[in-house]
């Protein structure tokens, strides 16, 4: 695995005065995701759990169902100047009988840290048809449970102690229990973690969980809660327009600005006791 926190020299400027000191960083490195040899894929990630975004990644993406669709995973060669591995190339391989991803899933362009779909080759494959629906799920919850799910996040957030740079994503019962929280630069990859290892720990669909998540609710992330069977998406910042739209269309619970004792619940309120 590569470095996920690097060190640099800085000029800090103050009130009090000019400080160098070393700085820590979060590192940002990209990850080529190939399937059976063939390139699918670019993201910028912080290097870690790759083998969980991959299954994430390939399971919001509509080309796996179960863990069993995937018969294995491996690094291919890179290296650094120095001659160390890079760990920045991983090849997936489907299991028998597994189709190989059409070409909507392919991307033209890098995906960036900040947003996971601009580079769709094919927009009318944005919106996907997932296997475990999560509009049926009926599980309720107490408001008192959400709005604990901000600290509960943060506090598992190791690495954004020292980098202050990392977004998070975290999946919670319904009593509070954490399941997995995963971190990553970039949002979308973070999700695509946390989803991969409740994948390869059997838990998918994630029928009664919530899916919290650090930064703002895209339109993409409400997509991969869906197509993971998630029924409740929390956020501590803003939904985007076609976030509610596809959330309300889904099933999804889809709340926003989750900060202290107050929330907004955009879609499907009845999952939350008192909302209705």
């Amino acid at each position: 695995m590569g470095r996920v926190t690097a060190r640099r020299r800085i000029v800090k400027l103050s009130p009090t005065g000019v400080l160098r000191r070393p700085d820590t960083l979060a590192v940002e490195e990209p990850l080529e995701l190939r399937v059976g040899g063939r390139a699918l894929a670019v993201t910028m990630r912080t290097p870690g759990h790759d083998v969980e975004l991959a299954h994430g990644f390939l399971l919001t993406e509509g080309v796996i169902g179960s863990a069993a669709d995937v018969s294995g995973a491996r690094y291919c060669a890179g290296e650094d100047p120095d001659g160390r591995q890079t760990y920045n190339v991983l090849d997936v391989t489907l299991a028998e009988g597994v189709p190989a991803p059409d070409a909507g899933v392919e991307r033209n362009f890098y995906t960036t840290s900040s947003c996971g779909v601009c580079g769709k080759a094919a927009l009318d494959a944005v919106r996907l048809r997932t296997r475990f629906s999560p509009a049926r799920d009926t599980v309720e919850l107490d408001p008192a449970m959400l709005t604990g799910l901000p600290d509960t996040l943060r506090e598992a957030q190791r690495v954004f102690d020292s980098t202050g740079g990392l977004h998070a994503a975290g999946l919670f019962g319904v009593d509070g229990t954490s399941v997995v929280v995963r971190e990553d630069v970039g949002r979308h990859n973070a999700v695509d973690k946390a989803i991969g290892a409740a994948l390869l720990d059997g838990r998918v669909p994630l029928t009664g969980t919530v899916l919290m998540v650090s930064g703002r609710a895209s339109f993409e992330l409400v997509q991969k809660a869906v197509m993971a069977g998630v029924p409740i998406l929390a956020a501590v910042s803003a939904p985007s327009s076609l976030a509610v739209e596809l959330a309300d269309e889904e099933g999804v619970t889809l709340v926003g600005f989750l900060r202290g004792e107050s929330m907004n619940v955009y879609t499907h309120p009845e999952r939350i006791r008192g909302a209705v």
